[in-house]
């Protein structure tokens, strides 16, 4: 006969911190062109990224200027760069790695996100 397994409860002494990845990487010509549209924007502090229904795929990306924190935004800051992402997006986004492009035909914004399983043929919308 097996005896039943129990358990101790013991208080902890210290509180043990683990540190924490970033929701979001910024590669550094995305961190470069963010502080540069915030020197043009004095009153915003930093972008605001976030998902929406759109698109023939279902999701796009949104980019907005913020004044400040939403109450539930999740606040990136790297190397100076700070991004907000909004709450209904912050699952969509993890792990993502967010890229500035600048070819002879467009500048943009690229999502490198490991979390997409389909995209449109123009690259536009997502699904995950």
């Amino acid at each position: 006969m097996s005896r039943p397994l129990t358990a101790t409860v013991k208080a902890a002494t210290r509180k043990r911190v683990f540190p924490r990845r970033a929701a979001i990487v910024l590669t550094q010509t995305a961190v470069e062109k963010i502080r540069n549209l915030l020197d043009v924007h004095p009153e915003a502090i930093g972008l605001r990224v976030g998902v929406r229904a759109r698109g023939c795929n279902g999701l796009s990306y949104t980019l907005d200027y913020v004044a400040e924190k939403g109450k539930f935004d999740e606040e990136v800051t790297q190397d100076g760069a700070k991004v907000f992402i909004d709450a209904k997006a912050q699952l969509t986004l993890l792990g993502t790695e967010m890229d500035y492009v600048s070819t002879k035909l467009s500048s943009e914004f690229v999502f490198n996100n490991p979390n997409i399983k389909g995209t449109c043929g123009c690259g536009e919308s997502f699904t995950v």
